[in-house]
């Protein structure tokens, strides 16, 4: 694609595509996840797109400056979706815990879209509208500003990344993925526990908790901390 985006009031196909739809940049996001979800990221190609959508891929131009731009609206789309329905308790660990959560659910729901898109920073209206409310929450909870940065620096950074590394688990193909699951027994349980006395003592609880994401837990440690730093310590 190419920068010649046409401005916002002046989008509207006047015509529908081939399949009946009239195109708008709603039609070609949703279009654009599933494509990558079915066919993973060589999917995200003007070509691509303009032959599910029905539309000439030159037509996309008038939403998009370029597929990045396509890429940083689905991003957004993530983030505006893990917001859906969320309202603040006043708890601002259990605010901050529901938000963490959240995001990292709708990544791993669409783990092909997360690896292309969960390291990505959009400026869009959902992401602003998330970096507003997880301030507001830190803020609100008494964090000074010097330490209510750092945090969300820290909190999301960590939610994105568990994301992004589970969805690479589960984009792996099934029995790639099971066998990776299965080395925590087969091999890490043929190690004497002569050279290994950890690994042996701790076998049946590693192989169990290895076989989900560590997120949850991590993300408690971060809220303790983060307690440990609230002045007065109100946690």
């Amino acid at each position: 694609m190419v920068e010649r985006v046409v401005p916002e009031g002046q989008r509207r196909r006047r015509r529908p595509t081939k399949q009946g739809a009239v195109l708008s940049e709603r039609l070609i996001i949703e279009t654009a996840l599933r494509l990558v979800a079915q066919h993973g990221a060589d999917a995200l190609s003007v070509r691509r797109l303009g032959a599910a959508l029905g539309a000439d891929p030159s037509s996309l131009y008038r939403y998009f400056r370029n597929t990045d731009d396509l890429l940083l609206a689905l991003a957004d789309e993530f983030v505006g979706r893990a917001q859906e329905g969320w309202e603040p308790t006043g708890d601002w660990r259990a605010d901050l815990r529901e938000m963490g959560l959240r995001v990292h659910a709708v990544y791993l729901a669409n783990p092909q879209v997360a690896l292309l898109a969960a390291h990505r920073t959009t400026g869009r209206v959902h992401e602003t509208a998330a970096v507003e409310r997880i301030l507001g929450i830190l803020r609100g909870a008494g964090f000074p500003d010097a330490m209510a940065v750092p945090i969300y620096h820290a909190f999301i950074d960590q939610a994105l990344a568990f994301a992004a590394l589970d969805a690479a688990a589960l984009a792996l193909p099934e029995p790639a993925r099971e066998a990776d699951e299965a080395v925590w027994l087969a091999a890490y349980g043929e190690l004497p526990a002569a050279t290994h006395p950890n690994i042996a003592a701790t076998l049946p609880l590693l192989a169990e908790e290895m076989r989900s994401s560590g997120y949850p837990f991590a993300l408690e440690l971060t809220l303790d901390a983060a307690a440990a730093r609230l002045p007065g310590r109100r946690a």
